[in-house]
């Protein structure tokens, strides 16, 4: 645990709109969830502050497959098949995929 007094003054403010009572000085919310995570850094519980974590600086990754060469040498084979009948659409003639690929 922290052996730093928790000081009100410099976080939490007084509204002048509310009365003198002890609950005026109440430190607020953040405030308190800042301290309460630096202490379990502190003492070992979590490994890191959430909030001191710097953002990510990977460069998202392309959701569009089509520009992958993966894609573009699929689709050339496909375009091949189709020219040399290998691959062709399911018909009444040709209710059927072929069962098997010539790669000769």
């Amino acid at each position: 645990m922290t052996q730093e007094p928790f000081d009100t003054s410099e976080e939490s403010h007084r509204d002048r709109r509310e009365h003198g009572g002890g609950d005026a000085l109440r430190p607020d919310d953040d405030a308190l969830a800042r301290r309460t995570e630096e202490e379990r850094v502190e003492a070992g519980i979590d490994a890191y502050d959430p909030d001191e974590v710097p953002p990510a600086t990977d460069v998202p990754a392309s959701d569009d497959v089509t520009d992958t060469e993966e894609y573009r040498e699929e689709e050339a084979e496909i375009k091949r098949q189709t020219e040399e009948s290998e691959l062709y659409p399911l018909t009444d003639r040709h209710p059927f995929p072929p069962s098997h690929y010539d790669k000769s």
